[in-house]
């Protein structure tokens, strides 16, 4: 009697698929990290002389700066 070949189908079918999956991953998560544009803050002014820079610094609000984190 001949001993029974085992065929690695599904193995090779499964790795297979596995790699297709990871490949699928990386570039959604490649194409996810796309630079997104940094928004602006349209509150703050273009202007260099200090009067500007003083009064735009004084209106902002310092007081909850690291409420964030």
């Amino acid at each position: 009697m001949e001993p029974e070949q085992k065929t690695n189908g599904a193995l090779i079918g499964s790795v297979i698929i596995i790699i297709i999956l990871i490949v699928g991953g990386i570039f959604l998560w490649k194409t996810s990290l796309k630079e997104r544009p940094v928004p602006t803050d349209e509150g703050s002014t273009s202007e260099d002389d200090t009067a500007s820079m003083e009064a735009e610094l004084n209106a902002m609000d310092l007081e909850n700066l690291d409420g964030g984190i």
